[in-house]
């Protein structure tokens, strides 16, 4: 058996990252203000945070997409901006997130209704900067909202990062039935994928949910689980967040693979060259 040596993680949850390099911006959209932080140039893509909420991982995963020339746009959508994490806090957010009606943590075939706002932001920040169009990733509790977003026309780029709502129904989807329709109508009509990204073992993104996008969404769906010895180890949870807590950015891992894979989705999407 081959060993593996893995370099330091040099990021912990409980960093407390000042966001310096991002601009926060207070967004009136439907009549609703939501504070988003913005940072970089180029087309823009949304990145909605995990549970529970803009912390050290998720920003070192905006910053990539930044850093590989787009505007990278983080609404505030819950929990805690620029951390750090305790797990009391992490609880208290989803514990709030939960009883919200902004989102439909436990019924299937429901979207949620925070995805309406989610649509006006990819319409608002689309002509702000260029490109052919949006692109969004969700994770988590968010992981199935870039699927809703894609009712607007600028969103051409979605991924879901092991998207775990509803939390009660494994084989469950959040979306409404006639909105997956028109998505589906959309991806076959304009030749329109969608990736999503999940690790084997994960208990709230299993194998059901992807199987029920597949036979939603056929051969549209590019779905990827990644084995959970994969994902860094000695971390607080089992393997979950691909892109963020469990990544392991080094050259040839599964994770960083992953995080490559969704850069040049973005790029192929997005870029008007």
């Amino acid at each position: 058996m081959t060993t593996r040596s893995y370099r330091t993680e040099p990021i912990r949850i409980t960093d407390r990252d000042p966001m310096t390099d991002f601009e926060a911006l207070d967004i009136t959209l439907l009549d609703t203000t939501r504070r988003v932080f913005r940072s970089g140039s180029g087309p823009a893509v949304i990145v909605m945070a995990e549970m529970p909420g803009i912390y050290a991982h998720v920003l070192r995963f905006a910053r990539m997409v930044r850093d590989a020339g787009f505007t990278v746009w983080l609404p505030a959508l819950f929990g805690t901006q620029g951390g750090p994490v305790s797990a009391g806090g992490g609880v208290a957010t989803m514990v709030r997130a939960c009883i919200s009606r902004e989102f439909n943590a436990f019924r299937a075939n429901r979207s949620s209704p925070v995805t309406v706002w989610l649509r006006a932001l990819s319409a608002h920040v689309h002509p702000l900067c260029g490109g052919r169009g949006v692109g969004a990733i969700g994770m988590c509790f968010t992981g199935n909202f870039a699927l809703s977003m894609m009712l607007e026309p600028s969103m051409l780029a979605p991924v879901l990062s092991q998207p775990s709502l509803p939390l009660l129904d494994p084989g469950g989807l959040d979306i409404a039935p006639d909105e997956l329709e028109a998505v589906k109508t959309r991806l076959d009509e304009e030749d329109l994928t969608v990736l999503a990204y999940r690790f084997e073992g994960d208990r709230f993104c299993r194998a059901e949910r992807f199987a029920a996008f597949e036979a939603a969404l056929g051969d549209r769906f590019h779905g990827r689980a990644l084995r959970d010895e994969d994902g860094l180890p000695d971390t607080p949870v089992r393997p979950h967040s691909v892109v963020t807590l469990h990544l392991i950015d080094e050259a040839g891992e599964p994770t960083r693979e992953a995080v490559d894979e969704i850069l040049t989705f973005f790029r192929s999407r997005l870029s008007d060259e």
